[in-house]
């Protein structure tokens, strides 16, 4: 028996298991066309979802549907904008709603949603984008059947975002990583809903921030009549970052907007209210922080929020002879007075303002006190503030818990008074602008990972004038630079206010700048946690024009002296104008541009080199070791224009990889160093005519051009004695070469041989020969060059033009002669004549004389030859 009851059990949880597992499969398409259905009978919008899933096992014993990438994008004027987005979005039904028929409405129980996103937007006509409810007469009839029915028990929101924008009003508000949850019985026309809710909360208007990711949270009951859209506060606990509130009153759905009737309160008056409303990452353990005095928050607010108009209310936050001491920390800041309203009275958004009377307190004998208005918020806030006071920086660290690598020391003081409209710093009306009163700085320390090296400031003076902000004095030091700076801030508060650029024109002198001092590239983890160094980067926020003079400026190997000239910094770039410095026993000038807009830092410049040593020059700067290995080589000074261009490495030095240009040089009282040399030692060996060591290469000017690492030398000339040398090629930087050589030679450089053929000429032959040509190909590279040269088949061609030449003497003599006996002239007795006509015998025709004559003029130039062979 018992084997059968147990048998049969199993086989009823099989089928009962398949059954779970195969009813989606057989409801799915069921609920899929449903819920397309309910939204699209019921929206103005382009509705999609990538997929509908049913599941029992998820939420057994009820059923569970699951929605995938769930969107809702809006249509004119508001086209394709996304109204909502959620990741996932789970309804929960009984089981036995699955097997309702058709025209019969499902109840939900609850839903949820993951990752979900929605944007509210009123436009600057009021128009808002979440009116997609189909019209009535767009609408089916009431009679029609409705695929799906609310009884909702509980729902949940897991990480959603949250905005709000009205274009008119230039309002932003943020509810970031929303997470809510909430209980209560919707079938209910009232009921009570418990609800749980944190968010990160940020607000913006009018271009200006007013809360930045403040973490709030609320565990609240709503009484909830949703007859007359009414939801009360009862029992609830709010905290704005940790400062506790408590709320009272009501929030009503009317047909004009919203009715609000509330206050709300600080529950308590200790001090540590206020330390709470600092977000803990900055406030540490306030549990454990000694305090005296009070802190309050009172406030209320009661109206009508309608399109005109805000809800009238008065906000007051107050503290009186207050301290506090962390336990840990030696000192206490004391004697803390706030005594600030924000007040609407009217309803109206530009009436509201805000009355900072007093705000001040002490750290030992050091007081800071600050008193402010700020009026007309919504169309031109009206700003009047007082800051008067002294602190000590060191005490800041020792009297709150700010988290710094290393503490900062120095006295600041300020005694500064300020009157401005938004409009006039908007527009750059600067005189609209009251100010008046100085800043000063002195013995300012700062360390941290932005900066190469500890930044020290000696003395520091900002005077607050009527048309603009003057830096009188800025003396600073970091690492071995020292720095002195004054100047002018145009558009200070359009900076702080407004995100505008900041403008400025200064002077500076150094003795002595170490550019690395102030450059420390910037290092990032990525997502694989390996640490990245990324390039130094100019500030976007920064248009000023700086006028420079430095004894001394170090710039990675190069020791620049008397440097002075322009810099304008805009638009992330550098641009140098009139750059000039002393360097290699010269004077280098410089115009150009570094840009670190684009993800790879760039340049263009243009260089101007004056007398500068080639030695040094061309060995310390890699740049021009690539473009012309000549260091060590030819000693003495160059001239030169370069014109270049090219991307920058991280430590702002030149990718040479990347450069391109062009160079003119010209040579000034230049020698040449031979032995340094392996190409100019192997060419020695293979045209000995040229003594490289006396080559004059004074006022050689030589044009190339550069690009993709090869380097192209325009032909040029150089003169040795009476040799003309032109030389040609490329090369790249990686030393490998291609270079032409034509030589013009003198006949009298080919050799001894070809010197005793030129004296058998008589002198007016010997000046129709002319120069040889000689060619040479360097190839290999700098260090292991290969020669050729057609000095050899120069040499033959040589020899047999003066060959033909005496040839030539010969036979003319011979021929001579031969017309003199013909003729019966008497010749001079010489030897080639008389043996001549010692063959001829009498009556031998005239032709026949001719060709013996040529004979034998040329058997005796052959033997003169061969006789020189045997010599």
């Amino acid at each position: 028996m018992l084997k059968k009851i147990l048998k049969g059990t199993g086989i009823f949880l099989l089928v009962t298991i398949i059954a779970l597992a195969a009813a989606p499969f057989l409801f799915k398409d069921k609920i899929k066309a449903m819920i397309a259905k309910t939204l699209n009978e019921n929206v103005n919008a382009t509705i999609a979802f990538e997929d509908v899933d049913l599941s029992l096992f998820k939420s057994f014993p009820q059923a569970n549907v699951t929605i995938d990438k769930l969107s809702i994008i809006t249509k004119a004027p508001f086209e394709n904008d996304t109204l909502l987005y959620a990741g996932e979005t789970n309804l929960t039904m009984s089981v036995k709603e699955l097997f309702k028929g058709d025209g019969e409405a499902m109840n939900l129980e609850s839903f949820s949603t993951i990752d979900g996103i929605v944007n509210i937007i009123f436009n600057k006509d009021g128009v808002g984008n979440f009116d997609i409810a189909l019209k009535e007469a767009e609408e089916k009839k009431s009679t029609d059947s409705k695929p799906f029915a609310l009884n909702i028990q509980n729902y949940e929101v897991e990480n959603l975002k949250f905005t709000y924008i009205d274009e008119g009003s230039k309002m932003k508000m943020v509810l970031d990583s929303i997470n809510h949850e909430g209980k209560g019985n919707f079938a209910a026309q009232k009921l009570d809903l418990e609800t749980k809710t944190t968010a990160k909360l940020s607000f913006d208007m009018d271009k200006m921030n007013y809360m930045n990711n403040v973490a709030i949270s609320l565990d609240a009951i709503l009484g909830i009549d949703l007859e007359k859209s009414k939801y009360e506060f009862k029992d609830n606990k709010a905290l704005i970052n940790q400062l506790p509130l408590e709320f009272n009153g009501f929030i009503q759905m009317v047909e004009a907007g919203q009715t609000y009737d509330l206050t709300f309160k600080t529950p308590t008056s200790d001090f540590k209210n206020f330390l709470g409303l600092i977000p803990a990452a900055y406030s540490g353990d306030i549990n454990k922080v000694k305090t005296t005095g009070q802190f309050s928050v009172d406030g209320k607010v009661k109206g009508n929020l309608t399109e005109t108009t805000i809800p009238a209310f008065d906000v007051k936050i107050a503290s009186n002879n207050a301290s506090f001491q962390y336990p840990d920390l030696p000192k206490s800041v004391k004697n803390i007075v706030i005594d600030t309203h924000i007040v609407n009275e009217t309803g109206l958004m530009n009436d509201t303002y805000v009355n900072l009377h007093n705000l001040s307190f002490a750290i030992d004998q050091d007081v800071f006190n600050a008193k402010a208005t700020v009026k007309n918020i919504a169309e031109n806030a009206l700003v009047d503030a007082e800051l008067k006071g002294t602190i000590n920086l060191a005490n800041v660290t020792k009297a709150y818990p700010v988290k710094l690598d290393k503490p900062l020391t120095g006295i600041l003081k300020a005694d500064v008074k300020t009157k401005f409209d938004m409009k006039s710093v908007e527009a750059s009306q600067y005189q609209n602008i009251q100010n008046s009163g100085i800043v000063s700085l002195t013995g300012f320390n700062y360390e941290g990972p932005e900066m190469a090296k500890p930044f020290k400031i000696n003395q520091a003076a900002v005077a607050f004038n009527p048309s603009q902000i003057r830096l009188n004095q800025f003396d600073a030091k970091t690492g071995t630079s020292d720095l002195q700076v004054t100047g002018t801030l145009d558009n200070f508060y359009g900076f702080v206010f407004k995100n505008q650029i900041l403008k400025g024109n200064f002077t500076m002198n150094a003795n002595k700048i170490v550019v690395s001092d102030f450059m420390a590239p910037t290092t990032t983890t990525n997502s694989e946690g390996k640490k990245t160094t990324e390039a130094v980067k100019i500030p976007s926020f920064l248009d000023c024009s700086i006028t420079a003079k430095a004894k001394t400026v170090i710039y990675d190997n190069l020791n620049l002296q008397n440097v002075s000239g322009n810099m304008v910094i805009r638009d992330e770039a550098v641009s140098l104008n009139n750059l000039k410095m002393g360097i290699f026993g010269g004077n280098i000038g410089l115009t150009g541009t570094v840009s670190t807009k684009g993800k790879t830092p760039t340049f263009n410049m243009n260089l101007g080199l004056d007398k500068v040593n080639i030695a040094e020059s061309f060995t310390q700067l890699d740049m021009l070791k690539s473009i012309a290995p000549i260091a060590g080589v030819v000693n003495g000074k160059i001239n030169s224009t370069i014109k270049l261009s090219g991307d920058l490495q991280q430590d702002m030095t030149p990718n040479l990889k990347t450069i391109s240009g062009d160079l003119f040089g010209q040579l000034l009282s230049t020698t040449v160093n031979e032995k340094n040399s392996e190409l100019l030692t192997q060419l020695s060996s293979k045209v000995k005519f040229i003594d490289m060591s006396k080559v004059n290469l004074n006022d050689v000017k030589a044009a190339l051009s550069f690009k993709d690492g090869k380097v192209n030398v325009k032909p040029f000339d150089i003169k040795y004695q009476d040799i003309t040398v032109n030389v040609g090629g490329t090369h790249g930087f990686d030393q490998t070469m291609n270079y032409n050589l034509k030589f013009d030679v003198p006949a009298k450089y080919m050799g001894t041989e070809v010197n005793n053929l030129i004296t058998k000429l008589t002198p007016a032959d010997q000046k129709k020969i002319e120069n040889v040509p000689v060619n040479a190909v360097l190839g290999g590279n700098f260090k292991q060059p290969k020669i050729t040269t057609d000095m050899k088949q120069a040499s033959t061609n040589l020899a047999t033009q003066l060959v033909k030449m005496q040839k030539d003497k010969y036979i003319n003599q011979g021929t001579n002669a031969l017309n003199n006996l013909i003729n019966g002239t008497k010749g001079n007795n010489s030897t080639t004549n008389a043996t001549a006509a010692d063959t001829i015998k009498k009556g031998t025709p005239k032709e026949e004389i001719k060709n013996t004559v040529k004979t034998k003029a040329t058997d005796a130039l052959n033997g003169l030859l061969k006789k020189k062979k045997k010599e």
